[in-house]
């Protein structure tokens, strides 16, 4: 209730534009050195309930004077202080929440949100994006800080700032602006070790899957596996790379195109432990033993694949260890202090187990 006494229109909700976006005379007005609810509000020709309905995601005020006051909270780098009417919550934010990936994640939050006493919600988006109702929604619950899996879009973290709510984004899919926090991992270096490891073994026809092409951890992936063969001298043939989404059914399919060609590989690098899981049925399927036949690599290390038969050698993506980080980061901004750095990667190793061999000498 302390930004509403800064303003005498504090009882009226007005919002017909002013003359002028923050002009008086026709001249533009010169920002005060600390911005205030109550400038934000003089300058969008606006009371300042109505700025505080946009701030904290209210129903009941018109697009265009949403976006207007939105446009100047951002012009003007307006934060609310740090924790103002917020909830002790961090709201955990997945496009999709469908398999063992995203228990590893809310694991590693939980632990941290158990030791700093928030909660945690998590939330799945599917295909929405930020102008729909369920973004809006977690905008309006006023969490803590927001923790975004793989993707967090220019419009939704404009709407996050103009809300004055820290975020953080985990395990990015896109490039990123420099200011924006993220956790991720050494993906290229991940997939490095792994080509290498086949080619140490003497591999010499070593396959990909490829994860889509648009995602930068799986591009990061695919460069490591080529640099990986150049350091080998091996010629990459772009008839061993198949690309597919991050599923156990679309690494089957992959799989199988591979297994068809003339002369079939003798080792496959999958882009993660799912398509893996596809190329151990796609080799099933034409009598190929692993890995007295075939070798195959996958990448993200997740629990199950050491019950697999045989046993999965994949890179490690130490994805609890990378959530731990990510939810530190983002209490962190949620406290409105300084983070100790915007961007880090938590480095991946190699797990040798049982699904990798020298090839056959047949």
């Amino acid at each position: 209730m302390a930004d509403y006494a800064a303003d005498g229109r504090a009882g009226r909700d007005i919002e017909e534009p002013a003359d002028g976006d923050g002009v008086e005379g026709g001249e533009t007005k010169a920002a005060p050195k600390s911005v205030t609810i109550a400038y934000i509000a003089e300058s969008a020709g606006v009371s300042v309930p109505t700025v505080s309905k946009v701030l904290n995601g209210k129903s009941g005020v018109s697009a265009d004077t949403r976006a207007r006051v939105e446009e100047l909270i951002n012009r003007y780098g307006y934060r609310k202080p740090a924790g103002a009417g917020r909830s002790n919550v961090v709201e955990l934010v997945f496009r999709e929440l469908k398999d063992m990936w995203a228990v590893e994640i809310i694991r590693g939050v939980e632990r941290v949100a158990r030791q700093h006493r928030v909660g945690v919600m998590v939330s799945e988006f599917g295909l929405h994006d930020a102008t729909t109702p369920i973004w809006e929604d977690t905008v309006s619950r006023r969490p803590n800080c927001v923790l975004s899996v793989a993707q967090l879009s220019e419009a939704e973290r404009e709407q996050l700032t103009a809300k004055g709510i820290p975020f953080v984004v985990f395990d990015p899919i896109m490039e990123l602006p420099d200011d924006v926090p993220f956790v991720g991992a050494t993906n290229w270096s991940g997939g490095r070790a792994a080509t290498r490891h086949l080619a140490d073994l003497g591999h010499r026809r070593i396959a990909m899957i490829g994860g889509p092409e648009d995602q930068l951890c799986c591009s990061a992936r695919l460069d490591g596996y080529r640099s990986a063969l150049r350091s080998a001298g091996l010629a990459a043939d772009p008839e061993l790379v198949v690309h597919a989404d991050l599923t156990r059914e679309d690494g089957l399919t992959a799989a199988r195109t591979l297994l068809d060609l003339p002369e079939r590989p003798t080792a496959i690098f999958a882009s993660n432990d799912l398509q893996a899981l596809g190329v151990y049925q796609a080799a099933r399927e034409v009598g190929l033993r692993i890995p007295a036949d075939l070798s195959v690599v996958g990448f993200d290390d997740l629990p199950v694949v050491a019950w697999v038969d045989p046993p999965l050698t994949t890179v490690h993506q130490p994805l609890t260890e990378m959530a731990v980080a990510a939810t530190e980061l983002a209490l962190t901004l949620g406290r409105g202090e300084q983070a100790p750095q915007v961007g880090l990667e938590i480095a991946t190793t190699l797990t040798v187990r049982s699904s990798t061999a020298p090839p056959s000498a047949d």
